[in-house]
């Protein structure tokens, strides 16, 4: 039976004689879809379709469920099937944050977003969600190399760039490991967040682990999909610090450690999204993503300017971009 057969008649045994309406809600980067049913007395409800061959429904439900402890509001569980792939779930509503957000809505949107992230942060506690360790961070950083330079740029690094690329990555993951570890979503952006009551609905946390805590503020405020003048961005940064202080949460005592931090933490998300943004385009065949790589570049590049130790990455990145040209891409 086709999958979107086996869907509707899951759906149809949580809903036993009553008439639907069912249609695609949304798709994400991974294997998983959305579809939006609503019913006859406007009730609307999200499915969820994971197929167990390439996803695994168990840390969805176990991220929502430590979201919804700490008063979060993520997505209530109604019915669930892991051997299909099939979860129900309440609906959140179909308006992210990327589809309000301007200098108008930024300070009160965020604002709530911040809070929603400090409740998150302040459930923490280790060995609760998988760490966010070297190996992972590693791992995340050489998709970079492999699918950004490699496969996008069509360039082979050689053993200088290479030790310079390994030198850069070394201080990054040094700083990333040394920072205060909380719970991390670890995709905390404008389309993840829907606008919803209470604000924001959280969603796509199933890859959630605990580590450095300025890695879902930096996703937040230097986001792949939307940037800000730097001077509103430190505004943003500075409220959330002192938000996060004031709840005791294990920020830097001077502001200036932490943007540091956050700048660095950038760093490393954003050559893992240059990475994997060229992988969805040349594996999966999702082009959308390639018109964020600039923004993304732009971000890498600006704190690479600003740091002595990250400053050789910011020269191998004019000579890649030399070669985009030679190669015949344009961004």
């Amino acid at each position: 039976m086709p999958r979107t057969a086996l869907l509707r008649d899951w759906v149809a045994r949580q809903f036993p004689e009553t008439p639907f309406e069912i249609a695609p809600a949304s798709a994400d980067a991974s294997f998983r879809r959305y579809f939006r049913v609503t019913l006859p007395d406007g009730t609307t409800r999200i499915v969820m379709d994971a197929p167990p061959e390439h996803e695994d429904c168990r840390p969805f439900l176990k991220v929502a469920a430590l979201l919804r402890q700490a008063g979060v509001h993520a997505p209530e569980v109604f019915a669930e099937d892991l051997a299909q792939g099939f979860l129900l779930l309440s609906d959140l509503g179909g308006t992210t944050y990327l589809d309000r957000l301007d200098a108008t809505s930024a300070p009160t949107l965020y604002r709530e977003a911040c809070a929603a992230l400090i409740a998150f942060q302040r459930a923490s506690a280790p060995g609760v969600l998988p760490p966010y360790d070297r190996a992972l961070l590693e791992r995340e950083l050489r998709l970079f190399p492999e699918w950004y330079v490699g496969r996008h740029l069509g360039t082979t690094l050689d053993e200088a760039q290479q030790a310079t690329l390994h030198a850069v990555f070394e201080a990054l993951l040094a700083n990333a490991l040394a920072q205060p570890q909380v719970f991390v979503h670890r995709d905390y952006h404008a389309r993840n967040l829907m606008i919803s009551t209470p604000n924001p609905g959280v969603l796509d946390f199933q890859d959630a682990v605990h580590g450095p805590i300025t890695y879902d503020v930096v996703s937040l405020f230097r986001d792949a999909y939307i940037a800000w003048e730097e001077d509103a961005e430190l505004d943003f940064v500075i409220r959330y610090w002192e938000a996060a202080r004031q709840a005791g949460l294990p920020v830097h005592a001077d502001f200036a450690d932490f943007y540091r931090d956050y700048e660095w933490m950038g760093a490393q998300r954003q050559l893992k999204v240059l990475g994997i943004f060229a992988r969805l385009w040349h594996r999966d065949g999702k082009e959308g993503y390639l018109k964020d790589m600039p923004r993304v570049l732009a971000y890498l590049r600006r704190t690479c300017e600003r740091y002595l130790e990250l400053r050789p990455l910011a020269r191998l990145l004019d000579t890649l971009e030399k070669r985009t040209i030679d190669v015949g891409y344009t961004f």
